[in-house]
């Protein structure tokens, strides 16, 4: 059995239970199995009726949603290829995409999209809205079930694209090979961190289905006895998370970095007693992890999690059993906050490559700063450069019509990730920065941006983002976004510059009024910098920084 035939014997044995949610502060709309199965079944009747072919692709253009899960298991099941896109991005951007994927047919969330990706792609083929879709007729309710088509292992069943951060982005195929190894890892390292369970597991997801780690949560979800409740307001993010009351969900750093530092500014603003303790206690619970405690240290966090952290773990989730973090290196001091507060954060590192996971974090084991070992039957090690190759049955075909490029990163039975990293003796891994970002100063020095971009953006309130040029030059300069006085940008510089050698402080830096957005291109569909854009966007005020000193 398949991992889509496994997930369709699932729902038919979920008929009654909710298996998916949207999130709505009036109340959940839901779906049970039957209902899943139901729309899926319309949503097959309807490609089958659209001409398409076994191997064609579908293109699924929307927000998350009941009928985007039920859409995405139609196109599979009848053979297609699911072709996901982020529905933010940029309309040229979608039709460049999809222009390269030559879909057969575009679904789309509404005709706001549709009549913009029209606009970039005058020659697209036809689109069909969710609307229209799911109002066709559907199956007689005494016909039985069409079982999905008969598939391979090899059969790519998606093409993903990656998010681009410096060129164009490339379709990563998947197939059910694929797909049957990594949902067998996801499911028993969830089964772990459950423990044995007679009731559903509770799940919130906010990121969108077209990025690989979040599609296979969604498909984990749907292959084992789950209630995935889905953001439809990232407004009102808190309140959702509220309504769903998770068990766990899948987060991106950067929402645990601002949770971090929302909870910090209350607390400061609050002052008192109350403060002193929480001071007192953070720094406490930083020395215990170092392995230097102080005489006072045990009794600061008892008090704090007699009087504090209770009601913090309680905004956050009375059943909240761990926060999932993936998509880029968590900062190893905000993974220990939450660990402080007794709430379990399990790194995951993987690239859309990979079919999302390479590690993994043990829920019973996890060492702070490190993404976790490597997932069962796939094999890890440091090649040239401290880069990270993978080989194993994770592992993609190859990039959808770019025998090149393929080529260039699958060499000799490995996948180069172009990540460094190290690995410690217990088998657990850390990422320490990208080879492509590099900064190769004009003495020779090679300087992994990310580790000093992290600390100055946490030592710098109110900084959206951080990103260091420096490349061919004789020092680093750094530019930040946000609302944030130069008076208090030099003195956490000063602080963040101390420890570090001549070759590596931070020299110069450009406070931009424009943020970093994925509307203006300044970022990828998933949050990451794009590097070379920036610096193309910024480049007079590169120049400004180099040429007071160089």
């Amino acid at each position: 059995m398949n991992f889509l035939e496994n997930i369709f014997s699932r729902l038919q044995q979920a008929a009654d239970r909710a298996v998916l949610a949207e999130a709505r502060i009036s109340g959940d709309r839901t779906a049970t199995g039957s209902d899943l199965l139901a729309q899926i079944a319309v949503a097959r009747a309807f490609l089958r009726a659209s001409g398409l072919a076994k191997g064609d692709r579908c293109a699924l253009v929307a927000p998350n949603s009941i009928r985007w899960a039920a859409l995405d298991l139609a196109i599979i099941a009848e053979g297609l290829i699911a072709v996901p896109m982020y529905a933010r991005q940029a309309a040229g951007e979608l039709a460049a995409m999809l222009r390269d994927a030559a879909p057969g047919l575009i679904c789309c969330g509404d005709a706001a999209l549709r009549d913009a990706i029209s606009a970039a792609w005058p020659d697209a083929p036809r689109f069909v809205l969710f609307e229209e879709l799911f109002a066709s007729k559907s199956p007689s309710a005494s016909a039985a079930p069409v079982p999905p088509v008969t598939l391979s292992t090899q059969d790519t069943v998606a093409i993903l694209y990656t998010s681009g951060t410096s060129g164009e982005a490339k379709g990563v195929m998947l197939t059910v090979s694929n797909l049957d190894h990594m949902l067998a890892c996801t499911n028993s390292r969830l089964d772990e961190l459950m423990g044995p369970r007679t009731e559903p597991d509770r799940v919130f997801h906010y990121l969108p289905f077209s990025f690989a780690g979040s599609w296979i949560l969604l498909l984990s979800c749907l292959s084992r006895t789950s209630t995935l409740t889905m953001s439809v307001d990232l407004t009102k993010l808190a309140e959702e998370i509220g309504v769903a009351a998770p068990d766990y969900f899948l987060n991106v750093p950067t929402l645990l970095e601002r949770i971090r530092a929302g909870v910090g500014d209350n607390i400061r603003k609050r002052g008192g007693a109350i403060a002193g303790i929480f001071q007192r206690a953070t720094a406490a619970w930083l020395r215990l992890n170092d392995k230097a405690p102080q005489t006072w240290d045990f009794f600061w966090l008892g008090l704090a999690g007699l009087v504090i952290f209770p009601s913090i773990r309680k905004r956050l989730g009375p059943n909240l059993r761990a926060l999932i973090c993936g998509s880029a290196p968590l900062a190893r001091e905000t993974q220990l906050f939450f660990m402080m507060l007794g709430i379990r954060v399990l790194q995951v590192y993987g690239l859309t490559e990979t079919t999302a996971i390479c590690t993994m974090d043990d829920p019973n084991r996890v060492e702070p700063g490190r993404v976790g070992p490597a997932i069962p039957g796939i094999e890890m090690k440091i090649g040239e450069d401290s880069e990270i190759v993978v080989r194993g049955p994770n592992i993609f075909p190859g990039y959808w019509r770019r025998p090149e490029q393929t080529a260039a990163v699958l060499r000799d039975g490995w996948f180069h990730t172009g990540d460094q990293g190290d690995v410690d003796a217990n088998g657990n891994w850390r990422i320490t920065g990208r080879l492509k970002n590099l900064i190769i100063l004009n003495s020779g020095h090679n300087i992994a941006p990310e580790p000093i971009e992290e600390e100055l953006f946490r030592a710098v309130p109110g900084a959206q983002h951080v990103m260091l040029v420096g490349n061919g030059r004789s020092f680093l300069a750094a530019i930040i976004t946000g609302a944030v006085p130069s008076a208090e940008i030099d003195s956490h510089l000063e602080r963040v510059n101390s420890p570090l050698p001549h070759y590596r402080k931070i020299r110069r830096y450009h406070v931009a009024q424009e943020l970093f957005t994925i509307e203006n291109g300044l970022l990828t569909a998933n949050g990451k910098l794009r590097r070379d854009t920036i610096t193309a966007h910024f480049a007079a005020e590169i120049e400004r920084m180099y040429a007071k000193q160089e």
